[in-house]
């Protein structure tokens, strides 16, 4: 799919307004604003309460806030009709923790359940091709289709979540902790795969995580919750450069300083590589000569 004036780069995808969600009497959003760009991978961060899934919930019309305005793709979406909504809802796909995959349903029957509500007419051998398209597309094998998620390792019922969120062929994709109990390699491996869906497919992707190797790995830019708001959002390096005390707490920790580290290590074997195939390509032409 190719990039669309709604999701180009430089365009608003989601835009946040005056957010407030209450909870009693305990505030979790207090007028938060937000924006979300076209073509970019944006990280949501905070600590434990800072209300990351809720802000997700809200923005997807799960959580029907207080107060403040929604507007997806220019559409503005709290309070809307819901005729009107759902071809809004249509270009959006969303993978829930831990995968939310309908337990009684296979993985093939659980990528259907987006196309059988909205496109009610189509016929069942294209319904199965569909799904089998998006498991694989999801990093699956094909034979993955009849197995149900009880006959799954937890990373497999992540890509499967995956391929049901895909299924509409969406332009946004919303992950919420989409590496959460996965082994280092499994969530280096899920990241790739995001990082290779975006930019095969154009996709907006706002990802919540607590991963920092994630954050460094494929975010283009972080947006850090914390005081009932988004108190910050920019590349990593502009974080760093602010004094907020969580931001330098959880960017500079131990944990953050061996993600960055990674991070570096990862890029020069990659400067590494390209000299290595430029000089290959080169001493390959002189041969030639």
């Amino acid at each position: 799919m190719k990039s669309t004036p709604a999701n180009q780069p430089g365009r608003t995808v989601i835009k946040v307004r005056g957010l407030t969600n209450r909870f009693g009497e305990q505030a979790v959003h207090d007028h938060l604003d937000l924006d979300v760009m076209g073509g970019e991978i944006l990280g949501v961060v905070g600590g434990s309460g800072t209300g990351k899934s809720v802000l997700m919930r809200s923005i997807i019309g799960l959580q029907h806030p207080e107060s403040g305005s929604v507007e997806i793709f220019g559409e503005p979406m709290i309070d809307r009709d819901e005729h009107e909504a759902r071809d809004v809802r249509r270009r959006w796909g969303v993978l829930f923790q831990g995968g939310a995959l309908f337990s009684t349903l296979s993985v093939a029957e659980n990528v259907e359940v987006p196309l059988r509500e909205y496109y009610p007419n189509l016929d069942e051998p294209l319904l199965r091709e569909i799904a089998g398209y998006k498991i694989v597309m999801s990093g699956l094998p094909a034979d993955a289709g009849p197995k149900f998620p009880s006959e799954l390792s937890g990373g497999m019922k992540k890509r499967a979540g995956l391929a049901r969120a895909l299924a509409l062929d969406p332009q946004l994709l919303f992950l919420d902790e989409p590496t959460a109990g996965l082994d280092p390699i499994g969530a280096a491996a899920f990241d790739d795969l995001i990082r290779g869906l975006k930019e095969t497919l154009g996709l907006t992707v706002f990802l919540i995580t607590h991963d920092l190797d994630t954050l460094y790995a494929i975010c283009d830019r972080v947006a850090v919750l914390a005081d009932h708001k988004v108190v910050a959002v920019g590349t990593i390096p502009e974080l760093l450069a602010l004094d907020h005390p969580w931001i330098q707490e959880y960017f500079n920790g131990p944990r953050g300083r061996a993600a960055q580290g990674a991070e570096e290590r990862a890029a020069e074997t990659s400067d590494d590589d390209r000299a290595k195939r430029a000089a290959a390509l080169k001493a390959a032409g002189g041969d030639a000569a």
